[in-house]
């Protein structure tokens, strides 16, 4: 029993990258909607240089639980077998796809249509790679894992963590962003995380096995949620506040509150870790 510490680079990586997924996402909309602004879309194309910073920090988070590099290009020879090389590949493609599109972005180099293409391309191997992710955790033999409050988790990190480092990126560039819409979405993941953590806290009191039962897998469950609600909450309430009182967000101010949402999402993502339960045969009761 414990809290899936013990996973932090796993914790890291899933987070991360799907951060980078959401904020790739929204502030590729803003890149889009700056076509006719080339000293705003300059700017952003820098700034942007943060994701695929991120992104590689979440890498090699991996590469520490893998323990080695080589085992990563191992795991590559089960691609379409295996949900871990097909993470691993889906990973990869994003990463390459999307940092070679910034490069060749921020150089100049990239004509306008294939620019729009190859960002679009990007957004989507993003959402395929998050997809790849949840499919990994869905294994038959742990219960707690194999169902859709994994697959709903994964993409609510997305929807909440990733538009908030896009308005902290766009305001980086001095970008006008009028992120009341992308706010409210987050706002909506907010509430279904809630009524996520209720109802798999209820489902955990039915699994069990012949030697242990789920609800006591992490028994600070519902504080643990708790406190990680209460981080999204802030840390969302940091951008949402200004919109509140029409005023831009600063730079401080988003940036607080990305740390918030990331240490809520990290604080989950340990719990669903720490829920690891393998069983031959889950029973209810």
């Amino acid at each position: 029993m414990g809290n899936g510490w013990h996973e932090w680079p796993l914790m890291f990586f899933t987070v991360i990258g799907q951060c980078v997924t959401g904020g790739l996402i929204v502030s590729g909309l803003g890149w889009l909607a700056c076509a006719d602004n080339s000293e705003n879309r300059a700017r952003l194309t820098r700034s942007l240089f943060f994701l695929w910073l991120l992104m590689g920090i979440g890498f090699v988070a991996s590469m520490m639980h893998l323990g080695s590099p080589l085992r990563a290009f191992n795991s590559l020879n089960r691609i379409g077998a295996s949900p871990l090389s097909n993470e691993i590949a889906a990973g990869s493609l994003f990463f390459a796809v999307g940092g070679l599109w910034w490069l060749v972005a921020v150089l100049g180099k990239m004509p306008d249509v294939l620019g729009r293409i190859w960002l679009v391309l990007s957004m989507l191997l993003g959402v395929i790679f998050v997809y790849a992710m949840t499919r990994v955790y869905q294994i038959d033999t742990v219960p707690t894992w194999h169902n859709g409050y994994t697959t709903a988790a994964f993409f609510l990190t997305v929807l909440l963590s990733g538009p908030l480092l896009a308005a902290l990126l766009l305001r980086v560039a001095r970008i006008p962003f009028n992120g009341g819409v992308f706010a409210f979405i987050s706002v909506l993941a907010l509430l279904a995380s809630v009524a996520v953590v209720i109802m798999q806290g209820a489902d955990l009191a039915t699994l069990a096995s012949s030697v242990q039962r789920a609800s006591g897998l992490v028994p600070d469950y519902a504080a643990l949620q708790v406190w990680r609600l209460v981080l999204l909450a802030a840390g969302l309430g940091c951008w949402i506040c200004p919109l509140l009182w029409r005023r831009e967000p600063q730079v401080l101010s988003l940036l607080v509150g990305l740390v918030m949402v990331l240490a809520g999402e990290l604080l989950g993502r340990g719990v669903f870790y720490g829920l690891h339960m393998t069983v031959g045969m889950a029973v209810g009761g």
